[in-house]
């Protein structure tokens, strides 16, 4: 018996080397980085490499096998230079170190990380060249380079990586060709902008005056014009001078009669997209006939159109404002929208241009939106299951996340609601509504603007300030969650209450406690759903919908709670800070409460409602 016990020992001791092998190498890893780095704010303090693996540290996530799949410090004034031993991390899926000061070359490693999704080491020091080996990385979707000092050529190997949806190498010293074959087919000139790169910045070509003269005949025969200039008789100019007054007056009235025909397009490519003239969106929509308008807003209306080659779309004809700026303006703008591109987001398909339009053109969805289905449906269609209901919530979280941490600059909804959760043939869900004029650069933290929004969906924050950030977007996601679980409008559930002495989310959250799921889930539902996950997403909705943003999580953390992964933690952590500060808050905020604006309110709403 005293032999077994050690005997046991040795067995548990070898199975722990064994279990901890994976996870002490990647500490090793991640450990080697840390000691090269400056790290002036502590922000990797937690970097312990006593632990058996880095899983517990901040910044860093882990899968159920412990090893590492994440790695994120952003804006964390780090300074210092990457290592080699980076490609250790063989499960790596993301690896985020943006907005720092991290200089040196780019490890020829990191093409070891056959798993990786997302490389990001924008807004550092980096210099020397692009590796070569990162054309290894067959799984790469998002590639940003930006902002750095990297010099060289782009390698052809990057071409071969068939599922890069987002690449940025722009505000670099790279030279050469741009490659134009490969996955780089679909890139547009903003991806590679500020290089000494070999291509023309697109620049729109205004129309030319049939009676003027091409540059190299100004340039070419200056001279002879001049000799022409001194030998042609005065008497035949005064003869010819009523036709060249003639000609001028036809000129100006043919421009002035022109003024509402499609502008000429400039002559430049934005990847997929297509440049449509208005001719054949007025033709698709039956000249925006009032029976094809399927939405309206703050921004403009959303006719359902058909083009010519059968396919039905969403045209967004956008409202003129003295504001908005000319061409060139356009254009950039409608390239960093054109750049989001993701499953769960509606993707822009095209544009119209003209002197007196600005138009774009979306995929129309078959299925409408969230708030169609919950509230607008007829009685033939039957409701959205629960099983759907679910996918919805995670799909419109992972379209939040991609706006929110994967576009550069990142954009800002400022106002989700149902209405902008589209639903495609097979009802996955599909982020709309955000458009051109929300875009905020990485160092951002937020942006003051004037309040835009819908009734019951406004932040708190936004509502008192006008400070919109990606908190923004997950109060008001929240507030969907709700609406999605509840079927009912933000401003319908607050009456639900009937008790002016309580707030809404402090009674949802009572019924939530008292296991009364049956007085919030959609009667429609007629009790077929999983109480668990109920209870899940309405934790989640409750964690986005507190009144500071600070409280409120990260789009990326809401997908992994919506996923089912620390969710636990998060709602016992949030329960615990609650109660601490609850006593305070009674004392010093009596009267303070968190409701729900009636539609009596003032502001305007920007709602979109219908299949677009």
């Amino acid at each position: 018996m005293e032999r077994v016990i050690p005997v046991c020992l040795w067995l548990i001791l070898a199975l722990h080397l064994v279990l901890g092998v994976a996870g002490n190498a990647e500490g090793d890893a991640l450990h080697a980085l840390k000691n090269n780095l400056a790290d002036h704010n502590n922000v990797l303090q937690s970097w312990d490499p006593t632990l058996d693996n880095p899983c517990r540290w901040f910044n860093v996530t882990c899968n159920n096998e412990y090893s590492v799949t994440r790695v994120e410090v952003g804006n964390a004034n780090l300074s210092g230079k990457l290592v080699p031993d980076l490609g250790l991390l063989t499960n790596l899926q993301y690896l985020a170190l943006v907005g720092n000061n991290i200089s040196g070359v780019i490890p020829e490693e990191l093409g070891n990380l056959t798993n990786l999704v997302c490389l990001n080491l924008s807004l550092n020091a980096l210099t020397g060249h692009i590796p070569t080996t990162l054309g290894k990385l067959a799984k790469l979707r998002f590639l940003r380079l930006n902002n750095n000092s990297l010099t060289g050529q782009i390698p052809m190997a990057l071409t071969t990586i068939a599922t890069l949806q987002v690449l940025d190498l722009s505000n670099n010293r790279l030279e050469g060709n741009i490659p134009n074959n490969g996955s780089f087919s679909v890139f547009t000139p903003i991806s590679f902008v500020n290089n000494l790169l070999n291509y023309i910045p697109p620049t729109p070509l205004l129309p030319v005056s049939p009676t003027a003269p091409t540059s190299s005949a100004v340039s070419g025969g200056g001279g002879a014009v001049a000799v022409i200039v001194g030998v042609v008789p005065i008497a035949v100019f005064s003869v010819c001078a009523p036709v060249i007054i003639y000609v001028l007056w036809r000129n100006r009235k043919r421009q002035h009669l022109s003024i509402n025909r499609p502008a000429r397009r400039p002559e430049f490519h934005l990847g997929q997209l297509k440049w449509f003239s208005l001719r054949e969106l007025q033709e698709a929509t039956d000249f925006f006939s009032e029976k094809n308008v399927v939405g309206s807003g703050g921004s403009g209306r959303v006719y359902k159109g058909r083009l010519d080659d059968g396919s039905v779309v969403a045209i967004k004809r956008l409202k003129q404002r003295r504001t908005q700026g000319g061409l060139q303006q356009f254009q950039t703008e409608v390239e960093m929208v054109s750049m989001a591109v993701h499953r769960n987001l509606l993707r822009l398909r095209g544009f119209c241009l003209t002197p007196t339009e600005r138009l774009l053109v979306y995929p129309f969805m078959l299925n409408g939106s969230v708030r169609s289905c919950l509230r607008e449906r007829p009685e033939s269609q039957a409701p959205l299951d629960w099983g759907v209901r679910k996918r919805i919530a995670l799909g419109a979280a992972r379209g939040l996340e991609y706006l929110h941490d994967h576009c550069n600059p990142k954009i800002i909804h400022r106002d989700l609601k149902a209405a902008d959760i589209l639903l495609d043939e097979n009802f996955d869900a599909v982020v709309g509504g955000f458009g051109l004029a929300k875009l905020m650069a990485y160092k951002d933290t937020h942006v003051i603007t004037a309040v835009r929004g819908t009734i019951g969906h406004i932040a708190p924050e936004y509502l008192s300030s006008g400070r919109a950030s990606e908190k923004t977007d997950v109060f008001g996601y929240g507030i969907m969650l709700l609406e999605l679980i509840t079927g009912q409008k933000a401003v319908d559930i607050a009456r639900f209450a009937n008790d002016d002495d309580v707030m809404l989310l402090d009674w949802v959250e009572g019924l939530l406690k008292e296991k009364k799921l049956e007085m919030l889930v959609d009667s429609d539902l007629q009790g077929n759903y999983i109480e668990e996950e109920v209870e899940q997403l309405m934790q989640v909705a409750l964690l986005c919908t507190q009144s500071t943003p600070m409280g409120r999580p990260k789009m990326g953390e809401v997908v992994r709670m919506v996923e089912g992964d620390g969710l636990a933690e998060r709602w016992e952590d949030w329960q615990k800070r609650k109660m601490f500060h609850q006593e305070f808050n009674n004392t010093h905020h009596p009267n303070v409460k968190w409701f729900i604006p009636d539609s009596t309110s003032r502001i305007l709403p920007d709602d979109l409602s219908g299949p677009r």
